[in-house]
């Protein structure tokens, strides 16, 4: 261990894995250390086994449950948007090709306590029983300008009233409030679009420019359109823990070294307080900079909020989703009266992470309360019958610094979100803070599900 390294990343969660892999695909000399004896971090995924030791220490394990070899936990669940950045990240480093994917039923959204199936273009607006006639002419209009919208064509940047009359839309001076009035929406379809279609965890994007929630809507309907399944979201085979030990493979093809299993790693500093490598067994590996998760940095980070999150297993698929074996529930804030948004993510054996006939479902939010077990009940209570729940809440760490003083280029925590637009946006940022560079996920070819 005693060499001289360009990197030395603490922590083996996706983000690290995934700054591990580009970071050796550019050329660098990467040791990757974790003090579990298994990859994933704070985002691994539990066996059967593994989750009865975290939650019920000393109690076995149930033999009802079948193989506990079978069952995959997500410590934080998410999907992957069919045409978003983790996919384009996965395609960019070539790690698509160790992991098998499949697409996920159904996505719906949760208005005066029924969930509906998300419209996410013109002809699932007329069709969608979330809105009244007159607004679905309406919300087609939009959903028609949004799918329109090229950058390169000015012909595309506005759209005809009911007299024919072309009207332009400036996205950089428009807000999205602004944008919404010009079609003439009500708040219960802009609730929708911003929080299930648009994946906004609040209210801010409204009075800041137009161009960013145009974009993120039409993500949504180009990653529905990819796969043609019903959802815009893929998951892998075997659950997210794939994921990061697809990025470790692609770091151990370039060089990468892993070490697992070192629960005394600790960041070495410099008499200026630099970090000058880390420390484990007594020995030293030094480098030019250090890259870890908020746990291996105490005193760098601060705490910004917190992540209640309920798994639960399942004998029944989700219902009022169509019997789907797979689906996402977007509860928008104003639903609840809350600040922030409520999150439903359900799997099934389909995607090989539990026994056949069994489902998991996870139901997670930003914690606003001195309760959070009772916040999340109304995720809970759109599960149906419930055979196991196990809840925990965690920390939301974020950095205290950039890392361009004392080299200490740290991640912020998992936040309650069921995708991965804000992982991989927290990934892309600390790359160019690290480099000085923007990484370009230009696809190179296609991902696949099936």
């Amino acid at each position: 261990m005693d060499q001289e390294y360009d990197a030395v990343i603490l922590g083996t969660g996706l983000k690290e894995c995934l700054l591990a892999g580009l970071l050796s695909v550019d050329g660098m000399k990467v040791l990757h250390m974790d003090r579990n004896s298994y990859y994933g971090g704070e985002s691994a995924s539990l066996n059967l086994k593994q989750l009865w030791e975290r939650f019920r220490p000393g109690e076995p394990e149930p033999t009802k449950y079948g193989r506990w070899q079978d069952w995959s936990f997500d410590m934080v669940p998410k999907f992957m948007m069919g045409n978003g950045l983790l996919v384009r990240a996965l395609v960019h480093t070539g790690v698509h090709k160790y992991l098998e994917f499949k697409a996920v039923d159904g996505s719906y959204v949760m208005k005066q306590g029924k969930t509906y199936k998300v419209p996410a273009n013109d002809m699932d607006a007329l069709k969608s029983s979330l809105m009244g006639m007159f607004e679905k002419r309406r919300a087609r209009g939009f959903f028609i300008f949004v799918q329109d919208y090229d950058d390169a064509d000015p012909k595309t940047h506005g759209a005809k009233d009911l007299f024919g009359n072309f009207t332009y839309y400036d996205l950089d001076q428009l807000t999205s409030r602004d944008l919404f009035e010009k079609f003439g929406l009500e708040s219960g379809t802009v609730d929708f679009i911003g929080h299930a279609l648009a994946l906004y965890t609040d209210e801010s994007y409204l009075d800041k420019p137009a161009r960013s929630m145009v974009g993120a809507v039409k993500l949504y309907s180009e990653s529905l359109a990819r796969f043609n399944t019903g959802s815009p979201y893929i998951y892998p085979l075997y659950g997210l823990g794939e994921l990061p030990q697809g990025f470790a493979r692609l770091s151990a093809v370039y060089g990468g070294t892993y070490m697992l299993a070192k629960p005394d790693a600790v960041v070495a500093f410099d008499e200026t307080g630099v970090a000058v490598g880390v420390t484990s067994e007594g020995e030293t590996a030094k480098a030019k900079f250090v890259i870890g998760d908020p746990s291996y940095f105490p005193g760098k980070t601060k705490r910004v909020g917190q992540v209640v999150r309920a798994l639960c297993i399942l004998s029944h698929p989700v219902p009022n989703c169509g019997d789907a074996a797979s689906v996402q529930i977007i509860i928008p804030q104003k639903q609840l009266n809350r600040r922030t948004d409520m999150y439903v993510f359900a799997c099934s054996s389909q995607h090989n992470v539990c026994a056949k006939g069994k489902y998991l479902a996870f139901v997670s939010t930003t914690v606003e309360t001195a309760n959070p077990h009772l916040e999340i009940q109304p995720g809970l209570d759109l599960l149906g019958a419930i055979d196991e729940k196990f809840i925990h809440v965690s920390d939301i760490l974020v950095p205290t610094n950039d890392g361009a003083q004392d080299k200490c280029f740290i991640s912020k925590g998992y936040d309650a979100t069921t995708h991965f637009q804000t992982t991989v946006e927290d990934v892309l940022e600390m790359y160019t803070r690290i480099t000085g560079k923007t990484l370009d996920l230009s696809e190179k070819e296609k991902v696949e599900a099936r």
